[in-house]
This record gives C-alpha cells, sequence and structure tokens, in this order.
C-alpha cells in the first residue's frame, strides 16, 4: 500500500518534528501555519530549549525523564547544532537546602565543589561553593533548530506553507499541532503563561545551561552563543501571551544580577511570554480520532524541545503499523 499523505498544522517545535520525522520516513508531508512570520506565534521561540532528561525529573514524572532520554539521543543523531556540555546546577549559600533537594530527586549527576564550577564555567569562579553537574545533557538554540528544521523539510521536498489556516480537513491525514490554538477540540487543554527574557553582554561566557536554584523563583541561564542569554523562566497559570509584567521582568533579571553582576549591564534584546498547552499531569498526548485520519500531538508544558522527537517517532510507529506504544498514547 502507498503511505498515506500527511498534513501538519503548527509550526511549533512539535510540528516541525512531525513533518520532519515522517518526510525523512518517505511520508509526502505538507506542513501549514497560521502566522504569516515563521514561528512569531509559537510559544516554542520562548523555550530554553534545554534538552536536559535528567534534571527535569525534579519536577515531573519518570516517564518524562525516561523519554527525555531518548529525546536526547534523537537531537544528538538529527541535529549538528545540538550542544552536548551538559548542565550546571548551583545555588547560592542560604539555598543550599535546595541544592541537596535536587540531587535527591534526580540522577546522572555528580556533585562539584567552587574548584571544580570554576574549572566548568570560569565565569563563576568563587561564586558558588557547590553545585550539580549533570554531564549528559544539552541544549540548543531554539529559533536556530526550528530554522533548521524548516529548511530540512525543504530539502526532503514537504512543502511549507505560512498564513495558512486550517479548515479541519486533509486529503489522507491530519497531525494537529497547534498548541493551546487546539482549545476547543481538547477542552482539558489548559494555557501555562511562561516568561523569559532574551540579554546580551561581553563580560560573562558560559559554555551550557546554569540552573539557579531558589524557593521563590528558579531561573535557568543558557548561553545562544555571541554572548546572548535566554533567562527564564516563569511558570504561570494563566491563558495569556501578553506583554512579560514588571515582577517577573525583576526576578528573572534579578536572579541573573545575583548569578553574575556583570550580568546588570547587559543588554536586554527581547522579552516576551508564551502559553504553553499542558493537560492535568503535564504530560503530553497523542490522541487519535476519526479512525486515524486525524492525531492530535499536544501538552507540551516544559517538555517540547526534550519530548518533540520522542512523540514524532511514536506518530511513525503508528502510521506503519497501527502500533500505539508507551505512555504518550491516551486511551481509545
Amino acid at each position: 500500500m502507498s503511505k498515506p499523505s500527511i498534513l501538519v498544522v503548527g509550526a511549533g517545535i512539535f510540528g516541525l518534528w512531525q513533518a520532519f520525522a515522517l518526510a525523512r520516513a518517505g511520508y509526502r508531508v505538507r506542513l501549514i501555519e497560521a502566522g504569516s512570520d515563521p514561528f512569531a506565534r509559537s510559544s516554542s521561540r520562548w523555550a530554553g530549549a534545554m534538552i536536559a532528561p535528567e534534571c527535569e525529573a525534579e519536577g515531573a514524572p519518570l516517564s518524562v525523564r525516561d523519554l527525555g532520554r531518548e529525546g536526547l539521543r534523537l537531537w544528538r543523531e538529527s541535529y549538528p547544532g545540538t550542544v552536548s556540555n551538559g548542565t550546571l546546577v548551583v545555588a547560592h549559600a542560604r539555598d543550599a537546602g535546595d541544592l541537596a533537594r535536587f540531587a535527591n530527586m534526580t540522577e546522572g549527576h555528580a556533585a562539584v565543589a567552587g574548584p571544580r564550577i570554576a574549572d566548568l564555567e570560569p565565569s563563576l569562579a568563587g561564586r558558588f561553593e557547590r553545585g550539580l553537574y549533570f554531564e549528559s545533557e544539552a541544549h540548543v538554540d531554539a529559533q536556530k533548530a526550528m530554522s533548521w528544521l524548516v529548511d530540512q523539510l525543504r530539502l526532503l521536498g514537504a512543502d511549507v506553507s505560512f498564513e495558512c489556516r486550517w479548515d479541519g480537513t486533509a486529503e489522507d491525514v491530519a497531525i494537529d499541532c497547534r498548541g493551546i490554538g487546539a482549545h476547543e477540540d481538547l477542552p482539558t487543554l489548559r494555557g501555562v503563561r511562561g516568561e523569559r527574557v532574551l540579554i546580551q553582554t561581553s563580560d560573562v561566557s558560559l559554555s551550557r545551561p546554569v540552573r539557579v536554584l531558589h524557593p521563590r523563583q528558579p531561573i535557568y541561564v543558557v548561553p545562544q552563543g555571541d554572548g546572548r542569554f535566554v533567562v527564564g523562566a516563569t511558570v504561570i497559570e494563566r491563558e495569556d501571551d501578553g506583554p512579560m509584567s514588571l515582577r517577573s521582568a525583576l526576578d528573572l533579571l534579578g536572579s541573573a544580577y545575583a548569578l553574575h553582576p556583570a550580568f546588570g549591564e547587559a543588554s536586554v534584546l527581547e522579552m516576551g511570554a508564551g502559553v504553553r498547552p499542558a493537560f492535568s499531569d503535564n504530560v503530553p498526548r497523542i490522541i487519535v480520532e476519526d479512525a486515524g485520519r486525524v492525531i492530535r500531538v499536544n501538552g507540551a508544558y516544559r517538555h517540547g524541545f526534550l519530548l518533540a522527537p520522542v512523540l514524532a517517532q511514536a506518530v511513525a510507529g503508528y502510521l506503519s503499523d497501527n502500533r500505539r506504544e508507551g505512555p504518550l498514547f491516551a486511551a481509545p
């Protein structure tokens, strides 16, 4: 039998990986996105894009960690821009209890003291007495990775169309990756607001994401090259993608300043917020409807970049031989 033609709706990280995996598998793929500018409407553009399954186990079900390990492998196998320098987790002396708790809830880390922290990140020399180093983890530049996936789709012969809305139909199979835009079709979906800041300075250099633990507002600082850093992210139970609040800006930038005072002189390039789609357990789902003619892939929460390749692999398996393996498929 010939392979069905595939319509992927939504050019966030879920939609891009769905289209990429299926185009590589030989399907005829069309990707459409309602926004006129690539990624402008996608919450994925605001992501820190850490491929960090071990760290995510601190606040997520173990299934996210286990599936995320496969996601990490697929990123490294597929995307040449994956930076595999691990993750460094630190806490100020007053928050040592948070570091101990993080260590107890995660695996795959080595305890590091001040001299080792200085070896890993010379800019942080003398600033922290202890931390955790997750050597196996990685990160990507969100927008560069998404642009690369679009370029690969076109090289693979897929049709990519922006400023194109879905009318709910497809020739053979539609894969709906609209995120919070699919709320009417997925009423159990909720929106979680996440805010982040993009800054730039030549006075601080980091080789890997640094997570700073704090009981009220933990942050991550992710290097993006050219002196740019993503500082994020808030988690607010509200479906609002309006401008960043003053309080959130103060929390994020103040925590970055506490990580290194030189961030106080950094240029603020961009502030913004996106609405992450999430189900009640914060684990993504694959929902098969209409005898397989509509497949909804949604609920990224904070795990979009981590789990997008795994969800794409699972959908490809279902289309190939009707497999519904693993915890990502919703019960029929």
